[in-house]
């Protein structure tokens, strides 16, 4: 995959820095950012949510549902994706790796301070070799739309697949697994020479980045190892009585990219993409379809979610690290602090809400 443009089409600004790698960001309703601890280096605190005000940080949605106990099952194991929606609730997918507990959609209703639900993910669909990691929140059509990347407790990326959550109903179901746009393509990814490896063998992950259009007609997608960005209308990927064979022929491959991680949109339809190996942020022009380098900075490494925060007009990404980590180089974590927070101005309005 060849980036059209090598010059970068803006600047990237440090919004802050933290002492923990970040994940996936979201924001409350006034702009706030909400935001994952990467679970890859076990974070004691899942979730944290930064004051802009008084630039601070505390435990979101409190310190509670990020103390794990053997009592019940009400707090966040591990988590990775994490998104808003239009009535002020924060989304929180636990993957639920790290205890023994059921994987669970928790949403946290800001405007109240209080739970609003919780949907339970059952191992039909969310097997022990899945990893849940990035989803659309459709209210429009009251699904979630998770991508599930296959890397959990065994899993090697052969079957990925898209979790689908009816929100009315809680019923939940696996799609598209082990199919030719959810698998990774033989593209290992290579930062600085070297490969992301575990015990010398490639790791190579499936459906990843996420994204939905302003008005959640098409989900937009793609393997992290992999070359192209797909796109499919959200009706037929939510329509339950299509075969997965009839979802795969109404699949369009829309572009190129690069190994990517989080996906974002704006309200022109460009695509921005996180590219891993170059420490820098891809953009999908809605116009042709070619890609460039939207951003870049030495101390992106390993830029993981990118979002909108819809109050101050900016895209947002983190700087994870997550190839300097102990499971990818002999068990020695080598991650520096500080880890970055960048943000930057999109071609046109993003897309807040998905």
């Amino acid at each position: 995959m060849s980036i059209q443009a090598q010059n970068t089409i803006t600047e990237a600004e440090v919004f802050t820095t933290t002492d923990q790698a970040v994940g996936n960001i979201t924001f409350t309703n006034n702009g706030d950012l909400v935001y994952s601890h990467h679970p890859f280096f076990s974070p004691e605190i899942r979730v944290v949510k930064y004051d802009q005000k008084t630039n601070t940080t505390s435990p979101f949605p409190n310190l509670e549902w990020n103390t794990p106990r053997a009592t019940d099952d009400n707090y966040l194991s591990n988590v990775l994706g994490i998104r808003n929606d239009k009535n002020g609730i924060i989304w929180i997918l636990d993957m639920a790796q790290r205890d023994n507990v059921t994987p669970k959609i928790v949403g946290w209703n800001t405007h109240t301070n209080s739970l609003e639900r919780i949907y339970y993910l059952p191992k039909s669909a969310v097997p022990a070799i899945a990893q849940p990691n990035d989803m659309v929140v459709d209210t429009k059509h009251g699904y979630f739309i998770i991508a599930d990347e296959d890397i959990g407790n065994g899993g090697d990326g052969t079957k990925a697949a898209f979790i689908l959550v009816d929100m009315k109903t809680g019923i939940t179901r696996r799609v598209l697994e082990d199919t030719r746009t959810t698998l990774p393509e033989n593209t290992p990814t290579v930062i600085n020479g070297k490969h992301l490896a575990v015990n010398g063998v490639d790791l190579l992950i499936g459906n990843d980045g996420i994204t939905a259009d302003a008005n959640f007609n098409y989900i937009y997608y793609g393997p992290l190892n992999g070359t192209k960005i797909y796109r499919i209308k959200t009706v037929d990927l939510v329509n339950h009585d299509f075969t997965d064979t009839e979802l795969d022929s109404k699949i369009e491959t829309y572009s190129d990219k690069p190994n990517n991680g989080g996906m974002s949109i704006d309200k022109e339809g460009n695509l921005y993409s996180t590219a891993l190996e170059t420490k820098s942020v891809a953009v999908v022009l809605a116009k042709d379809r070619s890609v460039h380098t939207m951003i870049k900075d030495d101390n992106l490494v390993w830029p993981d979610g990118v979002s909108y925060n819809h109050v101050d007009g900016y895209m947002y990404v983190s700087a994870a690290q997550v190839n300097r980590g102990a499971v990818f180089n002999d068990g020695k974590d080598l991650s520096t602090k500080p880890f970055f927070i960048f943000r930057f101005k999109p071609i046109a309005t993003g897309v807040s809400f998905r």
